[in-house]
Order: C-alpha cells, then sequence, then structure tokens
C-alpha cells in the first residue's frame, strides 16, 4: 500500500474526478478527456547535500498513471544550509537554475550552480 505523506507537505493533493483518489498532480486530456495523474511517493523526498555535489542523486520519487515528468523547473521555495556554519537560507529561488548569497557567520560568499536533472524509470 502506497501512503500519502501528510497534507502540510509542500505537495498539496487533487481529488481525482472520477474515484475516491487523490494524487499531487491531476491533468485531464483535453483530446480524449482520460484524467492523467503523478503523485509524490512519501518518504522518498531526500535533500541535496555538499556531499552531493557533481552527482546526480535520487531527491523524489513519482508514480504516474498516464503520464510522467520529462523537464523540471526548480523555481521557489528552496531551503540551503551554509556547509561550514549551519546558516539557514529560506526562500532560495532557482528560477536562474543558480543561487549566491553571502554567509555571515562564514564570512564568505555561498552559492548553487549549474542545477542539472534527469529522470530515470524505476
Amino acid at each position: 500500500m502506497i501512503r500519502r505523506p501528510p497534507r502540510s507537505t509542500l505537495f498539496p493533493y487533487t481529488t481525482l474526478f472520477r474515484s475516491r483518489g487523490e494524487a499531487s498532480t491531476v491533468i485531464k486530456c483535453k483530446m480524449c478527456s482520460r484524467e492523467n495523474s503523478l503523485d509524490v511517493l512519501e518518504g522518498t523526498v531526500k535533500p541535496y547535500t555538499a556531499e552531493d555535489s557533481n552527482n546526480f542523486k535520487t531527491v523524489v520519487a513519482f508514480e504516474g498513471r498516464g503520464m510522467e515528468p520529462v523537464d523540471f523547473s526548480p523555481r521557489i521555495g528552496w531551503t540551503a544550509k551554509g556547509t561550514e556554519s549551519g546558516t539557514k537560507f529560506n526562500d532560495v529561488s532557482l528560477v536562474e537554475k543558480e543561487w549566491v548569497d553571502y554567509d555571515e557567520k562564514a564570512k564568505e560568499s555561498v552559492g548553487i550552480y549549474e542545477v542539472e536533472h534527469k529522470f530515470i524509470k524505476l
């Protein structure tokens, strides 16, 4: 049985039209009227840390019914933490696929650069 994360997460749920179920994303095909869904699987959201730099890492898993992700746009709402100081940076925007700030505790520039992604079927 797949359990969904609590509703207080970043992934709100939408009720499926002809079902008792819910999904993170629900899209209805304009051609055939079929309802397709994509759901974030509970317990699969993982942090990407400094130790993971320059490597791909699974940070989330989805269950798709009638659709699958093909692109990722990170946008806003991310959180970063200074490696040396532990300073927390809230509301990090990755719209430009990079982010730069200054860590007052560490007295150095911090950043996220060249954000890349890939999807792997599990």
